[in-house]
């Protein structure tokens, strides 16, 4: 026991010594893509937590549902701005999983009819069909929207594709005033968290 001391007091010397260090625990500037914007990259990862912000990917989405890459990143965040986009708000922000771009491109492609009622439908059929694009099992989906900046609610959920109450042992509705399982069964189910 007495060898283990003078080790751990020496780690944990070494340890603070570093992260004290000058530039350390700051994170690198990624560079932009040919042809992006600081203001764009900025205005796109607004909805991103302050700790996953700056090593984020940002893009820019097409009219034809694909996306020019702005910033490559190095975590699997992704940000992108929907603002004014169909069924949007006039500034909409919104941050995921690299992993979830194939339901996002989905969900823009049912929006871009202009109709909210033609959109559900399009999803439901796309659901019921098997077509419906699965997002990542725990990802976070980050939003920011509102008539404009100064105005924009954050909102965050966590998806849970076709989780239920019995898979996950939480209710399907917030009546208990506690995280619950929003559109359970489904690959739309997302958990909910009162203030969110």
């Amino acid at each position: 026991m007495k060898c283990i001391a003078p080790f751990v007091l020496v780690t944990l010397v070494s340890v603070t010594a570093f992260a004290q260090q000058p530039g350390r625990g700051a994170p690198a500037t990624l560079p932009l893509e040919p042809g992006a914007s600081q203001a764009d990259v900025a205005k796109a990862t607004l909805a991103a937590p302050d700790n996953l912000r700056a090593q984020a990917t940002v893009i820019k989405w097409k009219p034809d549902f694909t996306y020019t890459t702005l910033r490559k990143g190095t975590n699997r965040l992704v940000c992108y701005d929907r603002s004014g986009f169909p069924l949007q708000q006039p500034f909409a922000i919104e941050c995921t999983s690299i992993a979830n771009l194939d339901r996002v491109a989905q969900n823009l492609k049912a929006e871009s009819v202009g109709d909210k009622a033609k959109s559900e439908a399009m999803l439901n059929e796309q659901e019921k069909n098997g077509t419906r694009v699965k997002p990542e099992f725990g990802s976070v989906w980050y939003h920011s929207s509102g008539a404009d900046q100064e105005h924009a609610r954050p909102h965050m959920t966590i998806a849970v594709p076709f989780a239920t109450p019995q898979s996950l042992g939480l209710p399907d509705n917030g009546r208990q005033g506690g995280v619950w399982i929003m559109n359970a069964g489904t690959s739309t189910a997302h958990l909910m968290t009162p203030g969110e």
